[in-house]
């Protein structure tokens, strides 16, 4: 739905100015290959928190205690 809604404003702003719209049209994969790394840094950081916190958790689980 966010990418339908994305592709009428984009229509929208062709529309109304060309030049703009095409430059975006350019600029954003180049913007999305930049941020691309820190996503997945992102991603790699959260996982290594869970991955703590399930270690941490562990001997609580296994005494019986709430899932939390």
């Amino acid at each position: 739905m966010a990418l339908l809604i994305a592709f009428l404003l984009w229509c929208g702003l062709l529309v109304l100015c060309w030049p703009l719209a095409l430059l975006v049209a350019v600029l954003l994969p180049v913007l999305w290959l930049i941020a691309l790394p820190f996503r997945l840094a992102g991603i790699v950081i959260g996982a290594s928190f869970a991955l703590i916190r399930a270690l941490l958790f562990l001997p609580a689980r296994l005494l019986g205690g709430r899932a939390g």
